[in-house]
């Protein structure tokens, strides 16, 4: 997009490991975000593809990212938090989310009703079709900058709808990737755009009446301003939460030690359904603990694009300060930290914290980073009184063999989902996704956003009476 002539400053975006320069990119301007407002606004009422069309766009664009997986899983690690290792996996979820967006599109139809169920719907036939809502503006985070511009920009796609995307300042460079893959596969540009900027031009893009919808994924804070400023708009709002692991003592722990660990770990925690909170039934509690360490003093910091690394980067040295200083008030509140508690520019070791005061920060407020909490109860009471007293989330999480316990933690998990004898970062593309209060709004998941993003349009008519239509 060209700029208005205005003088303005660059988007740095640079590499968190070593604060290293990737690029440079211009901002779009308040002209060039009206441009996009206006293409995407007219998209709606010029361009409908043909489903056959858009399923083709999205397989030959998913055919194009799997073909780049390598370039595409080096830019997410070089311009995000991910070690490579983790940034492959995401690449390869990518593909899966566009897949899927393909497969989904070819489902979108409607129903017939019966109208003659009431005296005065007889003599009448009637069905409903979905279309999609309007203009969509999205918003994604930086610790999935590639997948997440897929689980918005893929079900757009599929069912038919323009899109605007803005992704962070951090991570633009994935989503900008994705999106010249669509294009080249084919989607119209006015149907699948990207604008570049911070909270001023996020906000602006909120509060216009264009978008019918806005879907954004982040934080509390950036919700919270979204709701009260989105006016008369649907509004798909994934804002994380704290995930709450529950241990019970018939749980193999070998197991659980594993999903653990990467659920508290993956992404240097900077994880929507990061393994924060976890609660551990007392005759376990001391073997879990020093298998959960003994697995966090093992874990090697280094460069993200080294195979060989287990931890990344928090994404700045001012969100790692803050999270070690985090760490610290839980210390002088007298929480004992068993390890990690450390950390090197924007580098936080893998940190295990216990003996926490009850309704601490740590247990209450997402930390976003490398740092998760032990606790004990002494039976399944005290671990489901935790879990009914935990704050909305997005996942939580229970270890037993006991299918009981696993459906009582089901039943009583305030939660968008409960996860047995798994992590709380388990997670396919294709299972409806999102959070339970304060964790969020809608779903997203392939099928389940593209059915947020459309509405039913309804069509009734009343039966030929002879050789005419009764009026």
């Amino acid at each position: 997009m060209e700029g208005d002539g205005s003088r303005v400053c660059p988007i740095v975006v640079r590499d968190p490991d070593d604060g290293s320069v990737v690029g440079e990119l211009q901002p779009s301007s308040d002209r060039d975000l009206e441009a996009a407002l206006e293409a995407g606004a007219g998209t709606s009422r010029r361009i409908h593809l043909p489903t056959y069309e858009r399923v083709r766009i999205l397989e030959t664009c998913a055919a194009r990212v799997s073909a780049e997986h390598e370039a595409f899983a080096q830019l997410i690690a070089t311009e995000g938090i991910k070690t490579i290792r983790e940034a492959r996996v995401e690449a390869a979820r990518c593909v899966e989310t566009l897949k899927l967006s393909a497969e989904e599109a070819k489902r979108i139809g409607g129903e017939v009703l019966a109208m003659d169920q009431t005296v005065g719907g007889a003599g009448r036939v009637g069905w409903y079709q979905h279309r999609p809502v309007g203009l969509i503006a999205a918003f994604t985070s930086f610790n999935d900058p590639l997948n997440l511009a897929a689980h918005k920009l893929g079900p757009a796609m599929a069912a038919g709808a323009p899109i605007i995307l803005k992704p962070h300042p951090q991570t633009p460079f994935s989503a900008l990737k994705l999106r010249d893959a669509m294009i080249e596969a084919g989607a119209p540009q006015e149907m699948v755009q990207v604008v570049l900027g911070g909270a001023k031009l996020g906000g602006n893009l909120v509060r216009d009446t264009r978008p019918r919808i806005v879907s954004f994924t982040g934080g509390r804070v950036a919700g919270s301003s979204i709701v009260r400023e989105s006016g008369f708009k649907r509004l798909i709002l994934e804002l994380g939460g704290v995930g709450v692991v529950l241990v019970a003592a018939d749980a193999d722990l070998v197991h659980a030690t594993q999903a653990i660990s990467s659920g508290a770990f993956w992404a240097a925690g900077q994880n929507c359904v990061h393994a924060q909170r976890i609660v551990v039934e007392r005759p376990v509690a001391d073997e879990l603990r020093q298998r959960l360490v003994d697995l966090a003093k093992g874990l090697r910091q280094g460069p993200k694009r080294d195979p060989g690394t287990d931890l990344g980067p928090c994404v700045n040295p001012g969100v790692a300060s803050s999270v070690l200083d985090r760490v610290e008030r839980a210390r002088s509140a007298g929480a004992r930290v068993l390890t990690g508690g450390t950390g090197d520019g924007s580098r936080v070791a893998a940190t295990w914290i216990e003996n926490l005061p009850n309704n601490h920060e740590l247990l209450t407020n997402e930390v976003f980073g490398p740092v998760a909490t032990l606790e004990t109860r002494a039976d399944l009471a005290g671990l489901f009184d935790t879990l009914e007293r935990a704050d909305h989330a997005l996942n939580v999480a229970v270890f037993t063999s006991s299918i009981e316990t696993a459906f009582t933690a089901y039943e009583r998990a305030n939660a968008g989902a409960v996860i047995v004898n798994d992590s709380t970062d388990f997670r396919i593309d294709a299972m409806p996704f999102g959070g339970a209060g304060g964790a969020g709004l809608g779903r997203e998941g392939v099928r389940f956003a593209i059915e947020e993003i459309m509405e039913k349009k309804m069509l009734v008519f009343r039966r030929p009476l002879g050789n005419r239509i009764e009026a």
